[in-house]
């Protein structure tokens, strides 16, 4: 099966990682880059020609808009997808004019950014529900990035408060202080959010709550 190659450009650590570790358990893609910068992700781009790239709107040194017209000139085959942290329809409009195939916002699920992926190398235009509706024309071929199913029924809130805590790399003590509970108390809520998760480490929780869609980009620091 010949996979879809995907580079990833993140200037968010956790993202970073977080995306390349999820998209690298999907059979039929292969991450072939993960940078942090705009002028490793041109540079990466030009060398192995992905078929998708995911870019930070918010990239060090370089805005989405014009990372994506360098990606686009140095490598015209790759579809381009923003991920941004604003709403706002200017952006994605922005976007779509510089090259991109798609705009999402970092609150998309997991699970949606891969069929994103799919759909992007497919030749379809994906973009978050609200900028579709005011940056396209009626009929255009567009598919929504955006999800209304609900947390995990088996976390508790207070383990999911939690969870979204140690996403955003905060230790038990500066969990406990935020939560108004004691170290030992968040020790046992996580090591009952890893028994009914089946991880063994914090990171290991956050990538698979990221992929069942419990968690989404905009819970990570």
């Amino acid at each position: 099966m010949e996979k879809i190659t995907v580079l990833i450009a993140d200037g968010h650590p956790v993202c970073l990682q977080g995306l390349s570790w999820l998209l690298d358990q999907e059979a039929d893609l292969d991450v072939v880059g993960r940078v942090s910068d705009g002028k490793e992700a041109i540079k990466t781009a030009r060398e192995s020609t992905p078929d998708v790239a995911i870019i930070d709107m918010a990239m060090t040194g370089m805005d989405g808009i014009e990372l994506t017209k360098q990606i686009k000139t140095c490598s015209p085959n790759t579809a381009v997808l923003v991920i941004s942290g604003r709403g706002y329809e200017s952006c994605a409009a922005a976007v779509l004019k510089a090259g991109a195939s798609g705009y999402l916002l970092r609150n998309v699920r997991v699970d949606q950014l891969v069929d994103t992926v799919r759909a992007l190398h497919s030749g379809i235009v994906v973009l978050d529900g609200v900028a579709a509706s005011k940056v396209l024309p009626r009929g255009a071929d567009v598919r929504s990035g955006v999800s209304n199913r609900g947390l995990i029924a088996e976390l508790s809130w207070r383990e999911m408060d939690i969870l979204k805590l140690v996403a955003k790399a905060k230790s038990n003590k500066e969990i406990g202080k935020e939560l108004s509970l004691s170290v030992r108390t968040v020790e046992s809520h996580l090591a009952n959010i890893f028994t009914k998760m089946e991880v063994g480490s914090r990171m290991e929780a956050v990538f698979h709550a990221l992929k069942e869609g419990w968690l989404n980009l905009v819970d990570l620091p």
